[in-house]
């Protein structure tokens, strides 16, 4: 299966905005599964050797700062492509540095076609986000004096983590065909008429 959910993925956006890490809703939890994790890490060993804090800042700078694989993703793959003779191994100092093996070149030129959509898969995605976190996220404000999102003053901790979350959804579907951009229209403007307490059952002047 290709990058769209295939061998344990989580589809175009990895787990969504719930999949965020710390303060930042437009950071992803997992992007991919262990197969295609496989193949993108062979090929960033095929650029050069790396130790597994290499590979976890060339996954985060690939995707724009969208997704940062864990350690315990990253180490048990190099460790698993070290066995399966497809990388080998080398201790530099306190570190392992992996290196690509003829077996490495050999499965990778035989996934190159996954390989490329792969990785263009997580730039595409890491681009989008980006461009949703600078919208979203306050990195361009509307205009003089304008500042970036901040919390709603005197709110619970839950609204504000509400409208976050929000946010990060509609940002997450940016690019997406017109009748899918129409359907969050409609569940956006329910969304709001219940809020401000106007239903199709009760929306009647006074």
């Amino acid at each position: 299966m290709g990058p769209h959910g295939g061998r344990g993925g989580f589809g175009p956006f990895g787990r969504g905005p719930r999949g965020g890490r710390g303060d930042d809703p437009f950071r992803v939890g997992r992007m991919v599964g262990d197969g295609d994790l496989r193949l993108i890490v062979l090929s960033l060993l095929e650029q050069q050797p790396r130790h597994g804090y290499d590979v976890i800042r060339a996954i985060e700078e690939l995707t724009s700062g969208a997704y940062t694989p864990s350690p315990g993703v990253v180490y048990p793959t190099l460790t698993f492509l070290d066995e399966a003779g497809q990388a080998a191994a080398t201790t530099e100092g306190n570190k392992k540095v992996y290196a690509i093996t003829d077996a490495g070149r050999a499965h990778l030129e035989e996934n190159r076609e996954a390989v490329t959509a792969l990785v263009a898969h997580l730039k595409r995605i890491g681009a989008r986000i980006a461009e949703a976190r600078a919208w979203f996220g306050g990195e361009r404000p509307e205009g003089p004096g304008m500042r970036g999102d901040r919390d709603i003053p005197d709110a619970v901790p839950e609204l504000n983590a509400a409208r976050r979350a929000l946010k990060a959804a509609i940002a997450a579907r940016i690019g997406a065909s017109d009748a899918e951009q129409k359907r969050i229209a409609d569940i956006l403007k329910r969304a709001a008429e219940e809020i401000a307490g106007q239903t199709p059952e009760n929306d009647v002047d006074l």
